[in-house]
């Protein structure tokens, strides 16, 4: 993973001529490679050690301190100006051609409004799932809509009003997750049914490189890797058209309580 990491910053470093990006995405690499190392090594909160080292850079660093908006909106914002960099690049590296590597795993290891809902008390759903999917697109294209006629209506200072819409953004996200977090009594209701990246997200996770497999000779189809999953994957069908299989975040729940070692 630290392998894949660094080869885009040092490939983005030299392209672009911008030492930022090699030690951003060094930062980031480094950041994850230390939770799975961690995880390997059995400790107890490896995941969320590397979701806070890289949520919060995201977040307070590059969000707050250098006014980038790396929400979706400031992805459209670069996309019309043709800048390939801040947003563009999160998004061409995480969120497009990443999830053909590692599937969802931004969603369990890095994103900042996963991170603080995450400590909510809902791990692990108490409620069955619903058919609330198509909001998503509703958020995705109120996103596209918003961005694009700050264009069509020529408003000047585009990039300040990026800046306080992702303020805005965070706080809309973090009242509407945790809201539907206890509503739901699930923390992860906000990624299932609202959140507009995973409209990137799922498609190309359906290809992803990296997914968890369960070995058929060892299973006792105890039921245990369904109850624990955040995100209601069916783990035991290894099949890439298995029940909300494109929404897998990584965490390894399952496999950590899966009695007979199958996943």
């Amino acid at each position: 993973m630290l392998a894949i990491f660094e080869t885009v910053a040092v490939t983005l470093w030299l392209t672009l001529d911008n030492i930022f990006y090699l030690l951003n995405f060094s930062y980031i690499g480094i950041a994850i490679s230390l939770g799975i190392f961690l995880y390997v090594k059995k400790y107890k909160n490896a995941r969320r050690i590397a979701q806070l080292l890289v949520g919060l850079y995201m977040l307070v660093y590059l969000g707050f301190i250098c006014g980038e908006n790396m929400q979706i909106e400031g992805f459209w914002y670069y996309l019309f100006t043709g800048v390939f960099e801040a947003a563009t690049i999160h998004y061409a590296v995480a969120k497009i051609f990443g999830p053909l590597l590692f599937g969802r795993g931004w969603c369990g290891y890095a994103c900042w409004t996963a991170m603080v809902l995450d400590f909510l008390p809902y791990k692990v759903p108490e409620m069955s799932r619903k058919e609330y999917g198509w909001i998503r697109y509703i958020a995705f294209t109120i996103s596209l809509v918003f961005v694009s006629a700050l264009f069509l209506a020529h408003v000047g200072n585009i990039e300040r009003i990026m800046f306080w819409a992702f303020i805005v953004g965070n706080i809309l996200y973090y009242a509407v997750g945790i809201m539907l977090a206890f509503a739901f009594k699930d923390n992860r209701a906000f990624c299932k049914y609202v959140c507009p990246v995973t409209v990137f997200l799922k498609p190309m996770s359906y290809f992803s490189l990296f997914r968890i497999e369960c070995d058929k000779s060892k299973c006792i189809s105890c039921g245990k890797c369904k109850k624990v999953c955040p995100m209601e994957v069916d783990v035991t069908n290894n099949s890439r058209k298995r029940k909300n299989g494109t929404e897998c975040i990584l965490c390894f729940e399952c496999v950590k309580n899966c009695p007979k070692d199958a996943l």
